[in-house]
């Protein structure tokens, strides 16, 4: 049953929930106990050696509560371990040796990745990964939630309910 056009948010939905899965099912065919959110992690590993929670979520462009709670999944599969850092409340992460053995594999999967994401974009009218980036870029100049605020206030107000004076 269907209960109208599907919004964008539903939109973007659907299609994580597909590439996600699709490439967790790829890394699962592989052998690999590995999920898709814990590439932008172990690639600020790879590039930068151990560095603070901090440090990952401002590379990877992703928020610190996110990274703190992925890093948490990564400890307990082994991927990662956490060393103090200079200050008591810093945790510093840095790859395992289960994870280094793993990078060869991880890099194949990886370029198997791009280049089915290649082919995607190159069957649609406008390349995802274009329309992708220019809509962070759009969403950098002017946040959605100013974007929410201003569509709101140019709605009219809904009726009030209760009784009507005639």
């Amino acid at each position: 049953m269907s209960t109208g056009p599907r919004t964008l948010g539903t939109l973007l939905r659907t299609l994580i929930e597909q590439l996600d899965g699709a490439v967790e099912q790829a890394y699962q065919s592989a052998g690999l106990d590995y999920r898709p959110r814990y590439t932008p992690i172990i690639r600020t590993l790879m590039a930068q050696g151990p560095v603070s929670i901090r440090a990952i979520a401002q590379q990877a462009k992703v928020s610190h509560s996110a990274v703190s709670q992925t890093v948490s999944q990564m400890v307990n599969a082994g991927l990662v371990e956490l060393q103090p850092g200079a200050d008591a409340r810093e945790r510093i992460v840095a790859l395992t040796p289960r994870a280094r053995t793993m990078l060869p594999a991880l890099e194949r999967q990886w370029a198997a990745t791009n280049a089915a994401a290649e082919q995607l974009d190159k069957e649609l009218s406008a390349p995802l990964s274009r329309v992708l980036a220019e809509a962070l870029q759009a969403l950098e100049r002017e946040p959605f939630d100013a974007r929410l605020e201003k569509a709101a206030a140019k709605l009219k107000p809904p009726p009030r309910k209760g009784k009507s004076r005639e």
